[in-house]
């Protein structure tokens, strides 16, 4: 199964630039005007076939438009993006333009290796975007990159199960409005659980594999949060609550055993294998599962508690400070991020557009476009402070703390006292 925007970073960004793996430099041309003259732009991204094929139409489409621009596009493999990303801002050799995943945009921005965009977006054209994702790209009120596409969890559904199960699918909600409440969300599993074999599952939650950032969206939907500038807030009611609810996962055998925050499965592969008859899945990998699936499915609303709730997956595009073409580079970055670039990138690729011209049914995707809207409509339900947060540059050391101490809570009968006191020591030493 190929990765889109992949699974360990679409998610939140979910490892430190600094620590991958350096696997080699194949593939990285140089930075600046790459001796191109004052119109050359270079410009590092990894990506899916549909994702690659998509920039190189966009690229063709900005150079036709600006006479004499040429833009070198460096493809490469998302494990080598950031530590050669890293060495090549060392060495003053950094590409004029890259992407980078929401979370490690802030161990860039914060270090002041960023162009700052202040002057190329007015007020009525930060308007223009949900004011969640212009949070994900700013540092410090100061935007630091364009916000490209996002994409976030909603809940997969696989009909023939839940009607064998004795619920119509009729019945499932399709709006926020009619999104299920824990409380419902916890009756529909029980039932699945009386119904089901043994060997198979109500549903089945996407924290494996570094994806443990994802549990957050429960402690958000309880109200909740756990980060406040370098202030742990997670030890608190809403903690509890959010702790307490996803500990049940594993008590009432709702969802696999081994799907645990350090689960080598991944969510939708249980899913399209039938083990699982429900799924947290992100929208990028709707291509992928709609080619494995064998049988119907659809995509509900995430359920709602206190507010609706979801995870913060997609990528910026952004320029490092030392470009020798800034002005055109944040002209690149406009354009890329434009009602019909961006329309036509998603469109492609079935990830979600961060604009509000196109939200609902706007974009007209390629792959299940029935269900892309559930997803649309999903992503509005992340807010600012959610995006504050998540996109910390201490979200990396939070990341391990939460794989470790929800691993403990949920499989090793660790007190939901004791894993709130150990994460609020661990985000707050984190955060210092």
């Amino acid at each position: 199964m190929k990765l889109s925007s992949g699974r360990l970073f679409g998610a939140v960004g979910l490892v430190a630039a600094s620590t991958l793996v350096l696997s080699g430099c194949a593939g990285f041309g140089g930075g600046g005007s790459g001796g191109g003259g004052d119109q050359t732009l270079t410009f590092t991204t990894w990506g899916s076939e549909s994702e690659e094929t998509t920039f190189k139409d966009l690229i063709a489409q900005f150079e036709a438009e600006h006479e004499g621009t040429d833009i070198k596009l460096n493809v490469v493999p998302y494990d080598q993006m950031f530590s050669n990303i890293d060495a090549q801002l060392a060495s003053g050799d950094a590409p004029d333009i890259f992407r980078v995943d929401y979370g490690n945009l802030g161990v860039y921005s914060s270090q002041d290796q960023l162009l700052d965009l202040s002057d190329s977006f007015s007020d009525d054209e930060i308007a223009e975007f949900t004011p969640a994702m212009w949070e994900a790209v700013s540092y410090e009120g100061v935007p630091y990159g364009v916000p490209h596409q996002t994409d976030v969890s909603a809940l997969l559904v696989n009909t023939q199960m839940v009607k064998d199960a004795g619920i119509d699918p009729a019945s499932l909600p399709t709006t926020q409005d009619d999104a299920w409440t824990w409380d419902e969300f916890a009756a529909v599993a029980g039932e699945l659980r009386s119904a089901l074999p043994a060997d198979k599952y109500p549903f089945v939650y996407n924290w494996q594999l570094g994806g443990a950032p994802r549990w957050l969206s429960w402690l958000f939907q309880a109200d909740g949060t756990f980060l406040d500038g370098d202030t742990a807030t997670i030890d608190s009611p809403e903690g509890a609550k959010a702790l307490d609810f996803t500990k049940s996962f594993f008590e009432q055998q709702w969802v696999p055993p081994t799907s645990s925050t350090k689960g080598t499965v991944y969510a939708d592969s249980l899913f399209t294998e039938g083990t699982a008859a429900m799924a947290f899945v992100g929208s990028f990998l709707v291509p992928d599962i709609d080619s494995l699936a064998k049988f119907d499915w659809t995509a509900i609303p995430m359920p709602r508690d206190e507010r609706g709730a979801t995870d913060l997956g997609g990528n910026a595009l952004v320029a490092t400070k030392g470009t020798k073409n800034p002005e055109l580079a944040a002209e690149f970055l406009k354009f890329m991020v434009s009602a019909d670039a961006m329309s036509e990138f998603c469109a492609n690729t079935n990830e979600l557009p961060t604009r509000l011209d196109l939200e609902g049914d706007a974009v007209q995707f390629k792959i299940r476009p029935d269900v892309m809207p559930v997803f649309v409509d999903q992503a509005a339900t992340i807010e600012p402070g959610d995006v504050k947060q998540l996109t910390s540059p201490a979200m990396a050391a939070i990341n391990t703390a939460l794989q470790d101490q929800l691993e403990a809570a949920f499989i090793g009968g660790q007190s939901t006292a004791d894993t709130l006191a150990n994460l609020s020591a661990a985000i707050e030493e984190a955060a210092k």
